[in-house]
């Protein structure tokens, strides 16, 4: 397909999906102060949580991603010592590599939240977002979040964000549980869920396969490029710069 920089045409959807990193909110956020955060506080978590229910469950997810039936056909017979410093190991072996195993995005949702009570992670939000999601809400169209973070991340994110607690704004909200963002059927999943046709929904991403994958579910979509996204592959989807550029029919 040969790029096709347009804006987007005046849509009928009653429903808009949106992406967080590169859409909402910059990806420098997420990548220089966000994934940082988890693995600085990664060891010190472990050690503090590691008899947490909320641990123990992520513990038992990421063992799922591995191809275990659970966490203890994964960690066997170690001891506390052993499996906590196997489980480290896995997931730095993860973040290094910058897998988006379900696991490892409740593990690191739960270092985000210390994060983010204590004050010293604060979600910035492009300008231009609130206002237009306030004037999407008040035609009667519902906001829902799709993202490779937790939901419990994503609540996280927006409860505590430059503008203060947003979460008010949202309906629904989506992860990886659902499916791979570049994978169609994740799309149609989303829509028999929120109970809406995928035609009403706009779908909004800075990335091209995502979008590649929610227009062959039917969904209408567009590219967001804000600063810092990187430069997108060749493709044929409308491109808008600010949400100010969504124009209902």
């Amino acid at each position: 397909m040969t790029e096709r920089r347009s804006s987007l045409p005046p849509t009928a959807a009653r429903s808009l999906l949106l992406d967080i990193e590169g859409t909402t909110s910059p990806i420098a956020f997420v990548h220089d102060v966000m994934f940082p955060f988890a693995a600085r506080a990664l060891s010190d978590y472990l050690d503090s949580s590691w008899r947490d229910d909320a641990l123990e469950r992520a513990v038992g997810q990421l063992a799922r991603d591995l191809g275990h039936a659970d966490a203890a056909s994964w960690l066997g017979e170690a001891t506390d010592t052993r499996a906590r410093r196997e489980v480290e190991r896995e997931v730095r072996r993860l973040m290094d590599a910058d897998i988006k195993a379900t696991g490892l995005k409740e593990l690191q949702g739960l270092i985000w939240k210390s994060g983010f009570e204590s004050g010293e992670l604060c979600a910035p939000v492009f300008d231009d977002v609130l206002p237009a999601i306030d004037e999407w809400r008040e035609s009667g169209r519902e906001i829902g979040i799709y993202s490779s973070g937790s939901v419990a991340a994503q609540k996280l994110f927006f409860g505590h964000t430059t503008a203060g607690n947003v979460l008010d704004r949202f309906s629904i909200h989506f992860d990886t549980t659902v499916g791979g963002k570049k994978d169609e059927a994740s799309y149609r999943a989303i829509a028999s869920s929120w109970e809406r046709r995928p035609a009403d929904m706009l779908f909004l991403s800075d990335v091209v396969e995502e979008l590649d994958a929610a227009a062959a579910a039917g969904l209408p979509v567009a590219l967001l490029a804000r600063p810092g996204n990187a430069t997108p592959p060749p493709h044929s989807h409308p491109v808008i710069r600010s949400f100010a550029e969504v124009v209902f029919a």
